[in-house]
């Protein structure tokens, strides 16, 4: 018998001390982690964003689900298939420059890669810039972009980068690009870029500048690994306020301006074609006075053109007795009285807003 008493007594009290600890370990492991779950403000939004993501790679058959992280399932939520893009070339009026040079540079390279692959110089970019006013249909290229090359689509909600924990932010930004290896081809579409990578300035807060060093460390992955098809396109109507280091890994920059009266008059023609329109309708003349209106802009003219009708349809319908009225029945067409009026009110919005006066 030693000092201490019998050596197995010892080892049996040792071994039992070492036991509770790590039990208490554990339990109070997994207590901190219960209780920072239920403070944690995004956690209902964080179950919600897996809970969406389960869904859409369940209905476009990705059997890479159930390997994905919790962080590639956040980002996963804004997945889109090409087969719900709404949008093609076809609806996209007076940028026919603009969409040839994104065949060429981007659509065919993905679609037909072995036509490439003996060429450096002619792979896809991974980084693509559209810049110029807003309205003028960034959105609506990126969109056709991914439904005519075929490749998935992530549409990336900056704010969904954000997190109130050390770290996550840089988890979640590195996630972007796992998960889009992963799913590849795909197309990751970051709207409004120059609100997160914008120039870098000394008073950023230390987890933002980490979370951007993160983001550009994994696009220059893609950059080094030619066989990735992967494309981080981005809009924006302040091209000057994005970093160098952004704009150095967005070499297709494209710039989506506002549309002169050819342009317009397409836009026009695209929108209005669609819809019920009197013999009087001058497009030309449609065209010529909305110099300054953009894309966006000249849908919204239209739409509120049509509303008149439905005004002047309800005034009928109000009416007692019998009215004679080819259209009594029936919406009649829009007219170019009805597209003069919209014109007129919208330049006066306009001025007002440009004068400063919002009341």
């Amino acid at each position: 018998m030693g000092i201490f008493g019998d050596n197995s007594i010892n080892k049996t009290e040792v071994i039992g001390v070492v036991v509770r600890l790590t039990i208490l370990s554990a339990i109070s492991f997994f207590s901190l982690k219960w209780v920072l779950n239920q403070i944690d403000p995004t956690v209902n939004q964080k179950k919600k964003a897996i809970e969406k993501a389960n869904k859409i790679c369940k209905r476009l058959g990705l059997t890479v689900g159930k390997q994905l992280t919790d962080y590639e399932m956040v980002i996963a939520s804004h997945l889109v298939d090409p087969s719900d893009i709404s949008v093609s070339w076809r609806d996209i009026a007076g940028l026919e420059d603009v969409i040839q040079e994104l065949q060429d540079t981007v659509i065919l390279p993905i679609q037909r890669k072995e036509l490439f692959s003996d060429s450096q110089l002619t792979q896809p970019p991974k980084g693509v810039l559209l810049y110029g006013p807003p309205g003028c249909g960034k959105t609506l290229i990126a969109k056709a972009t991914a439904k005519e090359a075929g490749t998935r689509f992530i549409n990336l909600d900056v704010s969904i980068l954000t997190d109130k924990w050390y770290g996550e932010s840089q988890k979640l930004a590195a996630a972007v690009f796992t998960l889009a290896v992963k799913i590849q081809p795909c197309i990751v579409f970051i709207d409004e870029i120059d609100a997160f990578l914008r120039m870098r300035a000394a008073q950023d807060h230390e987890a933002t500048a980490m979370m951007k060093a993160q983001f550009m460390s994994f696009w220059d992955g893609l950059i080094t690994d030619q066989v990735c098809t992967v494309i981080v396109m981005g809009a924006t109507n302040r091209p000057l306020d994005l970093d160098k280091a952004i704009l150095r890994r967005m070499p297709s920059r494209f710039n989506i301006g506002l549309p002169d009266q050819a342009q317009r008059l397409k836009i026009l023609k695209l929108i209005l074609g669609r819809e019920p329109v009197a013999n009087d309708v001058d497009y030309d003349e449609l065209a010529s006075e909305t110099v300054g209106f953009s894309g966006s802009d000249i849908k919204e003219l239209c739409r509120n053109a049509s509303l008149y009708r439905v005004r002047d349809f309800n005034r009928t319908a109000s009416l007692k007795g019998p009215v004679e009225d080819e259209f009594q029945d029936a919406l009649r067409p829009i007219t170019m009285e009805d597209l003069t009026a919209s014109i007129n009110k919208f330049k006066e919005s306009k001025f007002f807003c440009a004068a400063g006066f919002y009341g």
